[in-house]
């Protein structure tokens, strides 16, 4: 390593000690970094920084410590040193970046950051959320102001978490004292590790003492966010890889998580603890939460086949007790980032924390829709002051009196994580009025009376309205959801679109406009924009008929023949290179090269003129001078078929 203040070389033999002792201590901190003790790689680190020493891969780390204890306003401090620098990062640091500044409220750059972010990785999706919702910051603003929140009144001077409901107690994770006369500590944050504890929910929303859940579910490493059964007979919790007394470890020999059941006895007591079988050594599985039904489990994970950092999983729970294969829940949900403490409503709604979304900073919570077929649609932020510029996470709601808990680590907490308490006064409901007006094509007028039928995504029928006496119509429908729709008019052509309703409440326009199936002619239609035939037939300099003008001038030829006292004018025209008189010559021999064709096809002679304009009638501003790209000149380049006479 570099040291990158050291300026003249008189001074390097008396920096040299000081430069190895300190070589020596970052060789210390990255091995704790290496080992998840971040909390030892920090205090190094900034010892060494104080000092004066400035290296990349130091400020990277320091940045990465406090980024992955979540304390992102620290990170902030390393991140802006390390980018003042050396800017010219690997893309993730862009990503980090950005959230560190939202923990200071600082959007624009780090909206900045996302822009470069988003740049150096083209298809990554949280690159793509954010360039597809620009406007997030309002979207969050307007589904903001629906929640009462305050101190759950359980926390400690620890770190209080992953809470979930037990009848009318309130079960969650504390890093409280363990009880024990040895005090053991989780070496990311050199805390405490955390147990459950209990709290009963009083009729008024004030919760009782917190008392320690059994003995047989604590253990002397983590155990945290439980779920249980509505019948209170079986729960699921997390737990470091620890089952009775052994502790396993990965390659690298990190103790991870998993996933347990528990059963209630007889007697009261909770038994049998047994891990999930799609537990390994290998990856953590984590944060477990029912379906509504009770037959399948979520929980989050990092197991082959994530999608990010950590995905969001389901799977099936077999009438056997046996359970299916984890189904990822797909990039409709999980991006690049972290989505984690999935959460399941009696409203069959999932709310989930992610980092990798449009949000305030660190964890948001979100929430989206679980349709019959076990799709997602609708992923919205839930908004302030739920979520923060901080970590939100752990969101659970009672769906009857909505009323429910959260876990944050913002500002002016009691401890490192605290649980709040909330009232929903207002229920997260998008709504957007699909609606527009339906016109004819060639008149522009309004169309009385037309069906507009409305689809959901496949293609399933869901509305059916008539355009009332201005030409309109509208549809209630939800936000962020892909529709199709359908206008329908008796001598028109049936026209059918798609559209994509926005996250926001409001207005979606959609306008229809339908084509006559028969159009009327007239002396003076040109066939050409009648018949809806391409306006270019020549290549520079030439008079033949190309190739691809054929099938369009057959369509003339039809015209012809079904009403046979119909005469035509075939005005030729060409671009303004060249001069005026090899124009006209050039457009002259054009417009009896199409008349010849005709003729040669069956359409008698004396029914057709061709006479040659040049570039008197130009299309668009190509004119003698003007510089023009190939395209506006090739749009001069045309014939017209100009009715002159439809009786004999």
């Amino acid at each position: 390593m570099k040291i990158k203040n050291i300026v003249f070389s008189l001074f390097l033999s008396a920096f040299f000690f000081q430069g190895f002792a300190q070589k020596v201590a970052v060789g210390k901190a990255e091995k704790s970094y290496d080992r998840y003790a971040y909390v030892d790689a920090i205090d190094t680190y900034e010892k060494v920084a104080a000092k004066g020493y400035q290296d990349e891969k130091m400020f990277q780390k320091l940045g990465n410590a406090y980024y992955f204890k979540a304390e992102l306003s620290k990170a902030l401090k390393w991140y802006n040193q390390l980018f003042a620098l050396y800017p010219n990062q690997e893309a993730e640091y862009f990503y980090r970046y950005s959230q560190a500044l939202k923990s200071a409220g600082d959007y624009v750059k780090a909206d900045q950051m996302l822009e470069q972010f988003n740049q150096k990785t083209s298809n990554d999706k949280r690159g793509i959320l954010f360039k597809d919702n620009r406007n997030y910051l309002e979207e969050i603003k307007a589904n903001s102001g629906r929640f009462q929140v305050v101190d759950a009144g359980v926390n400690s001077v620890f770190s209080d978490y992953g809470s979930s409901f037990l009848g009318n107690k309130l079960v969650f994770a504390s890093a409280r004292d363990t009880g024990g006369v040895s005090k053991k500590v989780f070496k990311w944050t050199n805390k405490s590790f955390s147990n459950l504890y209990w709290s009963e929910i009083k009729p008024d929303g004030e919760m009782g003492t917190p008392e320690r859940f059994e003995r047989k579910i604590n253990s002397k490493f983590n155990e945290s966010t439980p779920v249980f059964t509505q019948d209170g007979h079986t729960m699921y919790f997390t737990r470091n890889n620890f089952l009775e007394g052994k502790r396993g470890r990965d390659t690298n020999k990190n103790t991870l998580l998993k996933l347990y059941k528990a059963t209630l006895d007889k007697e009261g007591q909770w038994s049998d603890v047994i891990e999930l079988p799609f537990n390994s050594n290998n990856y953590s599985v984590a944060h477990p939460a029912l379906s509504v039904d009770e037959k399948k489990l979520y929980f989050a994970s990092d197991m082959p086949g994530t999608l990010g950092q950590s995905d969001l999983f389901r799977v099936k729970i077999n009438t056997d007790g046996t359970y299916g294969e984890p189904e990822n829940l797909g990039p409709e949900v999980n991006t690049e980032g972290r989505e984690t403490f999935p959460f399941i409503s009696d409203d069959n709604e999932l709310y989930f924390a992610s980092d990798g979304r449009p949000g305030l900073g660190g964890l948001d919570i979100f929430v989206a829709k679980i349709e019959v077929d076990e799709s997602f649609f609708g992923i919205q932020n839930v908004g302030e002051p739920i979520n923060s510029k901080e970590d939100d996470f752990a969101f659970l709601i009672n769906s009857k009196n909505r009323n429910g808990f959260f876990s944050s680590n913002r500002e002016r907490g009691k401890g490192y994580d605290d649980i709040y308490r909330f009232v929903e006064n207002k229920k997260l409901i998008c709504e957007q009025m699909l609606s527009g007006l339906v016109t004819d094509l060639d008149s522009g007028q309004i169309i009385v009376g037309a069906k507009i039928s409305l689809f959901d995504s496949n293609f399933k029928p869901l509305q059916v309205a008539l355009t009332d006496e201005k030409g309109s119509y509208s549809f209630p429908v939800d936000c962020g959801k892909m529709y199709y729709v359908r206008g329908e008019k008796d001598e028109y052509q049936t026209k059918e679109g798609s559209v994509k309703t926005k996250m926001l409440g409001g207005n979606k326009l959609f306008p229809i406009v339908l084509e006559k199936r028969m159009k009327s002619i007239t002396v003076g239609t040109d066939l050409a924009k009648t018949l809806d035939i391409p306006i270019i037939y020549f290549d520079l300099d030439k008079s033949f008929i190309r190739k691809d003008a054929m099938f369009e001038l057959a369509k003339v030829i039809a015209v012809m023949q079904q009403y046979p006292d119909i005469k035509i004018e075939v005005r030729s025209h060409t671009d303004s290179r060249q001069s005026s008189k090899y124009n006209e010559k050039l457009s002259d021999m054009r417009a009896k090269a199409t008349v010849a064709w005709l003729v040669s096809n069956g359409i008698n002679s004396v029914r057709l003129v061709g006479k040659g304009y040049g570039e008197s009638q130009l299309v668009n501003h190509c004119s003698d001078g003007v510089k023009c790209t190939e395209e506006e000149h090739q749009a001069n380049r045309r014939s017209e078929f100009i009715i002159v006479s439809m009786h004999q």
